[in-house]
């Protein structure tokens, strides 16, 4: 299948989910990630949800985070450039729903990206060697280009990879992990 059709496929599926069902395995996911051993870590990038894409819900790992003192950053999208840019999520960030649905910080403390060491990514389908599919604009590929070769890059994602291989090209970055509702993927 190519990307256009399993972003098809998966945002069709996503669709289908009622709320009670993304609660229930965004909450499954938010537990599977306790087993992770990734928190002695300092600096998490955690993706903001977008309701309307039925995306897994993050404010459940933002908790955990939270209740570990761990410091949040989150970023703004540029989509002139489709680049981002990294804010700490304090008490006083201020946060608006963007044109397409993402909630982004107006300003605050800025973070480079080489700071930090654990990403958290949005995705529509990925495959059992870590490859994925985003949205189609590159953000997350050229923001994981910028972070320090040993970062830890983690998927969430609804559904069990893809049997076949996604296809992917040089400035595709793969994952380290995926997590479902069902398993951890290690890659």
């Amino acid at each position: 299948m190519s990307k256009k059709e399993l972003r098809l496929k998966y945002k069709y599926l996503r669709q289908e989910l009622s709320v009670a069902e993304v609660e229930e395995k965004s909450l499954a996911i938010a537990n599977r990630l306790l087993a992770l051993d990734i928190w002695d870590n300092t600096y998490y990038h955690l993706f903001l949800t977008m309701e309307n894409q039925k995306e897994v819900h993050t404010g459940l790992i933002q908790h955990v985070l939270c209740g570990r003192d761990k410091e949040i950053v989150v970023s703004r999208s540029d989509f002139e450039s489709c680049s981002m840019v990294h804010y700490l999520l304090t008490d006083n960030t201020k946060l608006v729903i963007n044109a397409y649905g993402i909630p982004e910080p107006i300003d605050g403390i800025e973070v480079p990206s080489a700071k930090l060491d654990v990403v958290f990514i949005p995705l529509l389908a990925f495959d059992s060697k870590g490859h994925r599919v985003g949205y189609g604009k590159g953000f997350y590929d050229r923001f994981l280009a910028e972070c320090k070769p040993d970062v830890i890059k983690i998927g969430l994602s609804f559904f069990e990879a893809e049997e076949q291989d996604i296809p992917h090209n040089e400035t595709d970055i793969a994952l380290e992990y995926c997590i479902t509702p069902e398993r951890i993927y290690r890659f």
